[in-house]
């Protein structure tokens, strides 16, 4: 049975690479506004099924899907604000600026959808990483080496980002690079395909 990532995301395919098992990609076209009322979870949860089944309309076979949020814990209202892409060298600032002395929750949801029987699974994996405090000048000097315009919350874990970090807390680092590995090698058993 062909193996297909819904996803145009040269991070996640460099995840998946490593498994060392044959794939193909395609990039699912949905919306993926949020929805009123949604919280973070739910969204993500709802995405990766949906980018699953979008795929699923041309290609037939075992459709690997995720989606991802990072969530900062807003301590004045207690509501967590989501970090999107910043896009913006200004907007890049401004997230890490915020994020320092903070921790930053990433919520990465994984489905898998087998088209010949329908059959869906999917898992939304937490990730904690606790930032360290930071200067402008530390934050400055990290956008300078590291392009991070296309990363949700301003930095790339898998590269000089971990500088920034006091901590991380979660069980599969995978995760915070959009693709959690532990669980997907699950979920893949459960489809009688083994990575070892």
């Amino acid at each position: 049975m062909s193996l297909i990532l819904a996803s145009s995301s040269p991070f996640r395919k460099a995840v998946l690479e490593r498994l060392d098992i044959d794939f193909s990609t395609v990039s699912p076209d949905i919306d993926e506004s949020r929805h009123a009322d949604e919280t973070p979870r739910d969204l993500v949860y709802r995405l990766s099924a949906e980018k699953a089944r979008e795929v699923a309309k041309t290609h037939s076979g075992l459709i690997i899907a995720s989606d991802q949020v990072a969530t900062l814990t807003n301590g004045d209202s207690g509501n967590d604000e989501i970090l999107t892409k910043p896009h913006t060298r200004e907007n890049a600032v401004l997230q890490l600026q915020k994020s320092a002395g903070n921790t930053v929750t990433f919520l990465t949801s994984l489905a898998l959808l087998n088209t010949e029987t329908g059959t869906l699974q999917n898992h939304v994996e937490i990730f904690k990483v606790v930032f360290r405090s930071l200067t402008d000048s530390e934050i400055n000097n990290y956008l300078d080496k590291e392009d991070t315009l296309k990363c949700a919350g301003s930095f790339k874990s898998e590269g000089l980002g971990v500088a920034l970090f006091e901590r991380m807390e979660g069980d599969d680092p995978n995760s915070l690079i959009g693709l959690p590995t532990i669980q997907l090698i699950k979920m893949l058993a459960k489809e009688n395909i083994a990575i070892l």
